[in-house]
């Protein structure tokens, strides 16, 4: 009878073996030695636990298992890690009093990294997309947590706001990153995040960014520097002109070979001196504001129901009342006009109050003079920042902050900027990798593991194990992979 290899593994007996995820700790180790970080972060220290090694082994912790600064104590002193990288025995202060030396020093840190990443790489080109996020803030000892528009939907939370510089497509490699209080708006934040990057850009770059910071003044910086920029215009009562006439200007249809008929894209061209306007009609934005259109009519609609049945009533009123609602008159007493119109009247009055006449258009501004679709293109693609921000947030796990002072807090942020620019690059430079999430990749590397055998006669041997494609790809190990 042919014996089962695998039952026999049944009869377990313990052994001194430890096996641990080296991936992470492979990939920290390579990044260090071809940005030579070493010599950017060595002379913010010189005594004691040498600090590129304890930046090192945090920014592997944040593409491991990647929990508190707490944990990330705990997971150091494990014997094998702390075999791994030769360090002593330490309590957490240590890592707090890190953090706080990288936050003070962050300004340089940045230029240090920017010097390096456009040393080792031959970039094709500088155009950089910008944008804005905020963080959930734990702690109130930090000047910095404040109260303000949450993209983590948490208004309740102090927070802080982060500012991130990407390299266009098809680079999409971080550059900077700037952190300001939690109610400083992206108009307010874009000097910091601009200013942090322009110098390493060449002259005539693209700096793409959204309407949220496309104020007077800042395009003015942009052009101030030698670069251009594209962002997204605020549609307002002037451009309801444009609107009126966009059909009788003959707009150009854009890319005919992919759209079906409910879905086509037009514009117009509008160049005045100094700037052009890029201005599109879409089929397919135009049924989702008529869709989010006809939601607020029927939520204004029995909002003003719920109002109505309580005067009638003589009831008390709902804690909240939408003063913007149009079938609402708030003076010293709440009326509506319900009383005065069918539902039908009511629906139909909602819609025409309601209804912009914008549905389906938006436009783009520019420096550059560049063809509809090549500016459409082109603004489309700065969504790859949004992934940037997904990545910090949900796989290196930067949110929520749980540290208190100002310089802490930047000191974490660049622990976590270091992590997704070792992803970003390995992405840029791995063909293997370039589609692939940071998810994915963080698990290709922790499925990487070593196995240290301990023996009483030869020592410790170290054996390694789940090799696949993806991890192979990312180290440059000279393996075959079975």
């Amino acid at each position: 009878m042919k014996t089962n290899r695998f039952t026999e593994t049944l009869n377990i007996t313990p052994t001194p073996h430890i096996s641990f995820p080296i991936g992470p700790l492979l990939l920290s180790e390579k990044m260090f030695t071809s940005l030579d970080l070493v010599s950017l972060f060595s002379p913010l220290k010189k005594k004691g636990i040498d600090i590129s090694t304890l930046i090192k082994a945090l920014a592997a912790y944040k593409l491991s298992d990647n929990f508190s600064i707490k944990r990330a104590h705990s997971w150091l002193m494990q014997p094998e890690t702390r075999e791994y990288y030769n360090l002593p025995s330490f309590t957490g202060k240590t890592l707090y009093r890190l953090l706080e030396m990288l936050g003070q020093n962050s300004a340089f840190i940045i230029s240090g990294l920017q010097e390096r990443i456009f040393s080792r790489c031959q970039f094709e080109h500088t155009d950089v997309n910008l944008d804005w996020t905020s963080l959930v803030l734990h702690g109130s000892a930090s000047p910095l947590g404040k109260y303000g528009y949450s993209r983590d939907h948490r208004p309740d939370k102090l927070q802080i706001t982060l500012g991130i510089t990407e390299l266009a497509h098809p680079i999409n490699v971080p550059i900077g990153v700037t952190v300001k209080a939690g109610n400083v708006n992206d108009v307010t934040h874009f000097r910091s995040t601009f200013l942090q990057s322009q110098k390493k850009l060449t002259e005539g770059s693209m700096v793409i960014f959204d309407k949220g910071a496309g104020s007077k003044q800042n395009l003015e910086l942009v052009e101030v520097c030698g670069h251009d920029y594209l962002t997204a215009k605020k549609l307002n009562t002037s451009d309801d002109k444009i609107i009126k006439t966009f059909w009788q200007r003959k707009p150009v249809q854009l890319n005919l070979d992919e759209q079906t008929e409910k879905q086509g894209i037009y514009g117009i061209k509008i160049v005045k001196p100094g700037s052009v306007t890029y201005f599109y009609f879409s089929q397919g934005l135009e049924a989702q504001n008529l869709d989010a259109l006809s939601r607020k009519v029927y939520r204004q609609f029995m909002e003003a129901e719920v109002i109505q049945e309580c005067i009638s009533r003589n009831k008390k009123l709902p804690k909240k009342i939408g003063i913007s609602n149009p079938l609402v008159k708030i003076t010293y007493s709440v009326q509506t006009k319900l009383l005065q119109m069918s539902e039908e009247e009511a629906l139909a009055f909602l819609r025409e109050k309601l209804n912009t006449g914008r549905g389906g258009f938006f436009a783009l501004t520019s420096s550059r003079n560049l063809t509809l679709a090549e500016a459409l293109e082109r603004y489309r693609k700065k969504d790859s920042i949004e992934k940037i921000f997904h990545s910090l947030k949900n796989e290196i796990e930067i949110k929520p902050l749980r540290v208190w002072t100002e310089n802490s807090i930047r000191g974490a942020i660049l622990i976590g900027f270091l992590a997704q620019l070792f992803v970003s690059l390995v992405r840029y430079e791995v063909p293997e990798a370039k589609h692939v999430a940071t998810k994915f990749i963080k698990y290709s590397l922790m499925n990487l593991t070593v196995t240290m055998m301990k023996g009483k006669e030869r020592g410790h041997r170290c054996l390694f194990s789940n090799f696949d494609a993806l991890n192979t790809a990312i180290l440059g190990l000279k393996c075959g992979v079975g």
